[in-house]
Formats: structure tokens, sequence, C-alpha cells
């Protein structure tokens, strides 16, 4: 019985066995293959082709791994963060992000990091793709006007963060000293039609959102992670109107994704599109079929996607006040021909009755409408401000300043100032297609807004006696005359 007994159990253990077996070959393997990476020989030398968002190198393709020499420039110079707001930006290269650099597994790395010798600070770089204390930052201090050389073996592929990390690291990463290292795998990744360079950060002032003139870096804001502005590439608008990317219906595209920070995390999401692939963290683990992706501070991540319909789609952080109130908001242009099988369009429009379709008309007061006491001007203005403050105050923000190349400003409008029924119809009927104000080109969509006349007199009256308006005083007789009028169609401009 013992004899029998131990065999049993030999039996049992010979698929623990097996699988003891299998763990141990495959971690070898892994082993193995991180091994090669270490020791893969290099062929040559190149230099690095260097872009600025939201353009990326060519692609590493099936070259071998190579010594790449990468010569990055510091330079601390002032630019606009929104239209009348001025920003001393430090940049690797010349741009926030910064240069976006593209390797492949097994390349020998030659950073030569420059400091422009106008430059006022010390500054280095930790670049997350180097293994080696603080990413290259000890061996990459430089002072104005000198230059460091460090060298670095690409042994993990993935997208991955670099930054300043030169005491204080949140302040120099707060003025914009990140950008995006790629380390393509043997053989590059898989061609895909467009590929594009976007990057969140979050940036602390001691004006608020939209205050005028040139606005310093605000510490204490930064420390209680208060941000006034969280933008895409540096800036808002730097990826909308004029400057967004594109695509042509069929296309996949690509977006390198990363997070600066230095404190938020962005939910990154393409809306009216959905992403067919996404390289979690910037890494090897690939997600399909995501509506939002995380990337957290100094973190990346890969999304890919085929663009199926024409239309603007809106990149955004959907921690939404973030994309509509600080500026974390991009677009994608698709152009091509519809298809009505996946996209319609609206198809009908009709009353929406939550009640059921028996009730047809507000309920009157034994057979009369309410009366509505008429209010002076000072009173409509006061109710005006309540109703913007809840219906206008995400796009046109809270004095009237808009969203550069999304939203136009409300403060100053000529196009406002110049016909009150437009302005009204707008109000009730909304408002699509291409629009001049202030000399500037916006194309958007406005939605109709669902007040009485009295709150559409009430909020327009608002908007005429702000920022710099008019002073027209509208009237709810005058809303209700523009209401009776038949709808207009919606024309290409305006």
């Amino acid at each position: 019985m013992k004899t029998n007994f131990s065999i049993r159990n030999r039996y049992r253990l010979l698929p623990l066995l097996f699988m003891a077996l299998f763990f141990f070959f495959s971690c070898s393997k892994k082993e193995k293959e991180a091994q090669d990476y270490h020791d893969i020989k290099i062929e040559g030398q190149k230099e690095a082709e260097l872009t600025a968002p939201p353009f990326v190198p060519k692609p590493v393709g099936d070259r071998a791994a190579t010594k790449l020499v990468v010569n990055m420039e510091i330079k601390e110079e002032e630019g606009e963060m929104v239209d009348g707001v001025k920003y001393t930006y430090w940049t690797f290269g010349g741009s926030v992000p910064g240069s976006f650099i593209r390797t492949r597994v097994g390349d020998e790395v030659e950073f030569h990091l420059k400091n422009h010798p106008d430059n006022k600070m010390p500054h280095n770089i930790d670049l997350h793709a180097v293994t080696g204390p603080g990413g290259g930052a000890t061996s990459s201090l430089v002072a104005p006007g000198h230059e460091k050389v460090f060298n670095f073996k690409t042994i993990n592929p993935g997208l991955y963060v670099y930054h300043c990390a030169t005491a204080p690291v949140g302040m120099h990463i707060a003025n914009g000293m990140y950008g995006l290292i790629l380390v393509e795998p043997e053989g590059g990744l898989p061609p895909v039609d467009k590929e594009y360079y976007i990057m969140q950060g979050d940036f602390y002032t001691k004006g608020a959102y939209g205050e005028q003139g040139s606005q310093p870096f605000d510490m204490n804001k930064a420390i209680k992670e208060q941000p006034d502005y969280v933008v895409f590439n540096g800036k808002v608008g730097a990826v909308a109107g004029d400057k967004a990317i594109t695509a042509k219906v069929g296309e996949t595209v690509r977006i390198y994704m990363g997070n600066g920070g230095p404190n938020l995390v962005s939910s990154f999401h393409v809306i009216g599109e959905i992403f067919d692939k996404v390289h979690i963290e910037g890494g090897d683990m690939i997600n399909e079929n995501v509506q939002t992706t995380l990337i957290p501070a100094g973190g990346s991540a890969i999304v890919e996607f085929k663009v199926d319909v024409p239309g603007t789609f809106i990149l955004v952080d959907h921690s939404i006040f973030r994309a509509f109130n600080k500026g974390a908001l991009g677009m994608l242009k698709v152009e091509g021909e519809e298809n009505k099988k996946i996209y319609s369009g609206t198809t009908q429009e009709g009353i929406y009755l939550p009640e059921g379709g028996t009730i047809q008309n507000m309920p009157k007061e034994n057979g009369t409408a309410k009366k509505v006491a008429a209010k002076t001007v000072p009173e409509q203005i006061k109710s005006g401000k309540e109703l913007y403050g809840r219906t206008c105050f995400a796009c046109h923000q809270s004095e009237g300043q808009g969203v550069p190349n999304a939203f136009p400003p409300l403060a100053k409008s000529d196009f406002l100032n110049a016909n009150t029924e437009r302005a009204i119809g707008a109000v009730l009927n909304g408002l699509s297609g291409e629009i001049t104000v202030n000399g500037k080109k916006f194309n958007n969509v406005m939605t109709s807004q669902n007040l009485t006349d009295e709150e559409v007199a009430d909020v327009l009256t608002y908007v005429y006696n702000s920022w710099g308006n008019n002073k027209t005083v509208v009237t709810a007789a005058k809303v209700k005359t523009v209401r009776a009028k038949p709808t207009p169609k919606p024309v290409a401009s305006h």
C-alpha cells in the first residue's frame, strides 16, 4: 500500500512539475531577451531627427540598432498661454512639450544637453527610458552657456516621459520642461496612416485664467494643485482651429499621448471616437475598444483608432471642466465621404414630452396665461448674470473671453453687437458653421437653449451690458417676435 500511495502521489505531482518547468523556461527566455537588448551590437552612427509637437519623426522601421546622437538645447523664452496672456516657458528644444525623440531597442544614445547662454537657470534631464541614476539627471546638470554629454542604451521598448529634475523639480516641470522619447521594438511598430504627438500639462499663474499681461509662476497654487490652465501642447488652442491635427476617412491615427503633469492625472478621450488599441501606460500591454484612458502624471499611452466618418472630433481631458474651462481641448479634423450607416446625423427633430403625448400645452390658470412682471434693466442684468453662469459660462467663460479657436468671445464682440436679432436667433435656434468674430474664424456648434422669452431677454441684456459691449436692452417682446419667425436653415458661413 505504501508503494502504491507513493506512485499515485508522483503522478499527481507531474502536472505541477511541468508547470514549474514551463515558468522556469519562460522566465529564462524573458531574461535572455532582456540580455539580448543589453548586448545587441550596433551598426554605424546617425543624428536623431527631433520634431516639435504635434509632429513625430519618421518611423524606425526595421533598421539595425545604431549609435544615435541626440542634440537637445534648453531655451527659456516667453510665449502666449492664451490670447493676451504671456508666460515664460522653460523648454527642451524651444517647444512645450519638448522635442520628440524616436529610437529603437538596442540603440546606444549619445545625449548632448546644451543650456542656451541667455538662460538664467541651470537644468538637467531625467529620461524615464534610461536605466541609470536619475534617468540621466545625475550626469546632465548644466549651467547656462554650457553643454553636458552622457550615454545610455535603450533596453526596454515603450513610450517614455522625460523631464527636468533640477530642484525645485516641480517648478521646472510646471514651466514646461517635459517631453516624450519612444523606444520602438525590433522591426518597429506596425505602420499607420497618421502619427501625432500630444502632451497634457497643468500650469499655475499668479493671475486667474485669462488675466491679461505677463503672468509669473505661482508656487503656492502649484503646491495646492490648483492650476489655472490645463492644456495640450503648452497653451490653450495649441491643437485646435488652424492648428488642429488632421486625417481622412479610412485612415488609422496613432497618437503618442503623454502627461507632463506636474500634478494632475489625465482622462484622455476623443469625443465621437473609440480607441481601437491602447498601449497601456506606453508599454507592451494592449487594451482594445477603449473609450477613455487614464494617463498618470509622468506617464504616457499610445492610442490608435480608424476614422470612419468625417467631421471635427474633439480631444479632451474628460475631467471635463478642465476641457471647457481651463483649456484641455484639441481637435482632429477628418475629411472624406459620409457613411450614413455608421452615423446618420439628425434624422428627425420633434417635441420631447416626458409627461406623455396627451399633454400638448403649458398649463394655464383660469384660462389665461400667467403674466410676468416687467423687470427694470438692473433686474434684467442681475437675472441674466445668474442665467449666464448656468448656461453660457462653460463655453464663453467668466468674462466672455471664450475659448480660443473653439468658442468665440462675447466680450467686445463685433458679431454680437452688429445684429441683435441674429444674436436672439442663435440662442433660440442654435448656430453652426463658420463665423468670424473680431477678425478670427470659428467653426463649431452652439446648441439651441431651452429658455423662455424673458430668460433669453435677461441673459442677452446682461451680455450686451458687460465686457465693453454696446449696452443694448433686449425685451421679451423682441424675443417673442424673433421666435415667431421661421427657423432659418443652417448655412456654411455667416
